[in-house]
């Protein structure tokens, strides 16, 4: 988080000398002390990041393609004249144990086309599809299992 916070500086800053940097470090040093502070922010956090970035990265690759697919099959579901929509709510649970992973699957739902999380409930989620295939699988998607990968070692 620290070295967010000071490519954050620089990139605002819109130049990188001696004196920038100096001032990125403290100022960066300070929010990153003010989080850790007052926000119960823990520096152990940044490096699971760091450890999980290659499956983050994947995730959203993942998340990306996902889109896509689900773009192409919404428009088909509106553009198909023969075809009526049958909306469905789906109630569904996860083993997702951290609160990051299941906050992440539910937005990962919404940015889906066709599908939003309505509800987030422990780890209970209330999920509304435009149409009922969409939600055929929702409970163990791509999705769940790269976020289950990503949670182990967070606890």
């Amino acid at each position: 988080m620290f070295i967010l916070f000071f490519l954050i500086w620089v990139i605002f800053s819109g130049q990188l000398t001696a004196e920038i940097a100096v001032f990125g470090v403290v100022i960066a040093g300070v929010m990153y002390w003010f989080l850790c502070q007052f926000f119960n922010y823990n520096p152990r956090y940044d490096l699971f990041l760091w450890r999980k970035a290659p499956l983050l990265l994947y995730y959203l690759i993942t998340l990306v393609v996902e889109i896509l697919k689900a773009n192409a099959a919404v428009f088909k579901l509106i553009y198909t004249a023969e075809y009526e929509l049958e909306p469905a709510v789906v109630h569904f649970k996860t083993d997702l144990r951290s609160t990051f992973a299941r906050v992440l699957l539910a937005n990962s739902i919404t940015l889906t086309p066709g599908t939003i999380t309505v509800a987030l409930t422990g780890s209970e989620y209330t999920v509304h599809c435009l149409d009922k295939e969409l939600a055929e699988g929702i409970s163990s998607s791509v999705f769940v299992q790269l976020l289950t990968k990503i949670e182990e070692g967070l606890h």
